[in-house]
């Protein structure tokens, strides 16, 4: 058994008139994430950790924003294809740790729902996927309340 880490970064400016959407999760919210799929920031942030640890590239070559297919996208829809693709690779996800940044709302009461929502997505326990928040305290783009960034590491096994 060959065990395989990735890394995984997003971030999406923060607008009116947008669903907040993180982790597959709406929350209720006077801004959204800015993106040409639902803009979930966490999300793509693991769907990139994971084809990083599979050695299958990246969300942009796999879910191109130049495509009108996923105009819009449910993230948590190309979670599940990403899912699949590691599936067919004979990969499979041993844990996934992420982190949200963003200065408001706070994601502490959604946190559970968020993992979830995730490792279900994945078809993973949730003991095989962790959920962390945190902000900017005021600094830089996010500290402004201007955007959101997430990252993720993966680890991965497969046979060799």
């Amino acid at each position: 058994m060959s065990i395989a880490t990735g890394i995984g970064y997003d971030c999406h400016r923060l607008v009116e008139g947008r669903r907040l959407v993180i982790g597959g999760v709406e929350i209720e919210h006077t801004h959204g994430l800015l993106g040409h799929s639902d803009a979930d920031v966490l999300t793509h942030a693991i769907i990139d950790a994971l084809l990083g640890a599979a050695g299958l590239g990246d969300i942009g070559q796999h879910f191109p924003d130049t495509d009108e297919r996923y105009r819009d996208a449910d993230s948590l829809e190309l979670l599940r294809a990403c899912a699949a693709m590691l599936r067919r690779a004979g990969a499979e996800v041993e844990h996934v740790d992420a982190t949200v940044v963003l200065e408001r709302p706070k994601l502490a009461p959604v946190r559970d729902q968020i993992r979830t929502t995730l490792a279900a997505a994945l078809g993973v326990s949730e003991s095989r996927l962790n959920v962390k928040a945190t902000r900017g305290e005021g600094m830089g783009f996010i500290g402004r309340a201007e955007g959101a960034a997430a990252l993720a590491v993966a680890t991965i096994s497969h046979e060799p």
